[in-house]
């Protein structure tokens, strides 16, 4: 087949809908299909072929709400004009899939969409976009998403349209062997307990709660590592330095870390992790906690996106109470986040047997080498259903 993803960033730029559509792509075009991605031209970008994809960049930013400037005429001509046989859009509320729902119609070829949660569904400044968007989402030749329980689950559900469940996951070929030296790299004892949380500096990934709570957990010896990229604007680095920093004065037996390193070095910190912890405001379907399984780390999360869903799915993780704002962003308090980590690290036969259902459920289930697969069997579908 000839296929076009459609994504508001694609590779070198790193986060959650990056890496899902990256790993798709690479797989679908190493099991002989034509891919290309569009998304948005990037000056770091220095080759228009990654992994045997082929990449189509505009100059594009924004979302229907806010405002979309750039080459759209081009995009438009791009999707109506284009050879191929199935286009994926992956997340709604980004200009990919916002200059696409209008047209939908009108295209020569098929084509499905991954929402990715809806983020915005309950901001009012959304509320005319989702008015308008299920007769939109009728139009698509397939939907796709990663849960069953999620808010765009039920918002498809309540317009009556059907849709695929194709979780996430992570990949067997990184995860596949061991990468010892993380604990010696960063001066930690092998039996100082490491709690891993990895997620970009955005301001709504709980870095301030998870710090917060780490100060206040009852542990021994113990550091807590942060890994995380940084956005344009800087996010809550500066935060996090500052509240790691206090962290690590008021305690001589417990410190943070907050590291930005290469992929091996976060796939070494995964293995080497005793429990991950997911604080997060806002998810979808989180790849870290399918990352964690990969490496055999048990996890404990706040009930963001399908988390829950996702610990029931594999019994790999603890889902800890929490709440929601008016934004339907996740909240869980310090001293919550605290207990949890304490009462985990302390029954080390439960880590473990955690530890081993995850990563058993991600083997069965959760590899991205079955979920391109996946894939591959909606589009047939699409092409065939679109005639």
């Amino acid at each position: 087949m000839k296929i076009l993803h459609a994504v508001e960033f694609y590779s070198p730029s790193v986060g959650g809908a990056q890496e899902v559509v990256r790993q798709i792509s690479r797989r679908l075009a190493a099991r002989g299909h034509d891919v290309t991605v569009a998304t948005t031209r990037l000056k770091e970008r220095k080759t228009r072929v990654i992994d045997g994809v082929k990449l189509e960049e505009f100059a594009i930013a924004g979302n229907a709400v806010r405002g979309i400037e750039g080459e759209q005429d081009r995009y438009r001509d791009f999707l109506l004009g284009g050879d191929f046989d199935v286009v994926m859009s992956y997340a709604a509320q980004q200009w990919t899939t916002d200059l696409l729902l209008p047209l939908v119609e009108r295209l020569p070829y098929a084509s499905v969409l991954a929402p990715c949660g809806f983020s915005g569904l309950h901001q009012p400044a959304y509320a005319e976009y989702f008015q308008s968007l299920p007769e939109r989402l009728g139009n698509f030749d397939a939907l796709v998403l990663h849960s069953e329980t999620y808010q765009d689950a039920r918002f498809v559900r309540e317009a009556g349209l059907r849709y695929d469940l194709i979780p996430n996951g992570a990949g067997a070929d990184e995860f596949a062997q061991a990468l010892p030296g993380f604990r010696t790299n960063y001066g930690i004892p092998d039996d100082a307990p490491i709690l891993l949380t990895v997620g970009g500096h955005t301001g709504l990934k709980g870095h301030a709660q998870l710090i917060n709570a780490f100060r206040r957990a009852r542990l021994k010896d113990a550091v807590l590592v942060v890994i995380g990229n940084t956005p344009t604007g800087r996010g809550c680095l500066d935060t996090c330095r500052a509240r790691s920093g206090w962290a690590n004065l008021r305690s001589r037996d417990k410190r943070v870390l907050l590291l930005d390193p290469p992929r091996e070095e976060v796939l070494a910190a995964y293995q080497a992790a005793d429990l991950f912890v997911l604080a997060s405001q806002v998810e979808c379907s989180p790849l870290v906690l399918f990352e964690a399984m990969a490496a055999h780390t048990p996890f404990l999360t706040v009930d963001v996106g399908n988390a829950a869903e996702i610990a029931s799915w594999s019994g790999g993780g603890v889902v800890l109470p929490s709440g929601k704002d008016g934004r339907g962003y996740t909240t869980a308090g310090a001293a919550v986040l605290a207990d949890g980590i304490e009462a985990l690290l302390a029954d080390r036969t439960r880590l473990a047997k955690l530890g081993s259902a995850g990563h058993a459920a991600w083997r069965k289930r959760f590899t991205w080498e079955r979920i391109a697969q996946q894939y591959e069997q909606v589009y047939k579908r699409a092409v065939s259903a679109h005639g």
